[in-house]
């Protein structure tokens, strides 16, 4: 049985993984393990709003690929499942080069904006209840920028690498909490596209 892994990703979401992720469950299914940590699929289904048959089989396809691992702490049939990797997987390189792994993606993209709306509308919801240094800490922010490609990649890398100082800095004071923060980079002008 393999543990939940503490290093860099060591999976990518190939063609393959795109595919059997493009999937309104197992898509959900990844994204409850990362932000809750190992589950059952009994417990799962339950937070999901499915079974748990669906769920375990759906749980087995995304383990085939490397997305999810049974953590072996689990007993006969209730397996406890963790998410392969705590931080977004590098996409592999080549998914222009087959276009049902490309269509596959694309779904994925707008599934993932509609479950962080979601969960960013429900903060909305429920901020109020919150005290004022959270409500000031928290929120949504724009910034526009004039940037080559290559500069928006080295922002990008830069900007992931302090979340990485900050993913467990506040582990052990009661006062803190995990939060999830979302990055989108788009070109304003987008009907713009350059030539290269």
């Amino acid at each position: 049985m393999q543990s939940v892994p503490e290093t860099a990703p060591s999976v990518t979401l190939d063609a393959n993984a795109v595919r059997v992720l493009a999937h309104p469950l197992r898509s959900r299914l990844v994204a409850a393990l990362r932000q809750r940590g190992p589950s059952t699929a009994t417990d799962l289904a339950r937070e999901l709003g499915t079974n748990s048959g669906a769920t375990s089989y759906h749980l087995r396809q995304l383990a085939a690929v490397g997305l999810v691992v049974d953590t072996g702490a689990g007993d006969g049939r209730r397996r406890v499942w963790a998410a392969a990797e705590e931080q977004p997987l590098p996409v592999s390189d080549d998914l222009d080069d087959d276009e049902d792994a490309a269509t596959a993606m694309g779904w994925l993209e707008r599934d993932w904006l509609r479950h962080f709306s979601e969960k960013f509308g429900r903060w909305l919801d429920v901020r109020s209840a919150w005290p004022s240094r959270w409500r000031a800490a928290a929120g949504m922010h724009d910034y526009l920028v004039v940037v080559t490609a290559e500069q928006l990649t080295a922002m990008h890398d830069e900007l992931g690498e302090v979340i990485e100082r900050y993913r467990r800095a506040g582990q052990g004071n009661p006062d803190a909490k995990r939060v999830a923060a979302y990055l989108t980079f788009y070109p304003v002008d987008m009907d713009q596209a350059p030539r290269r």
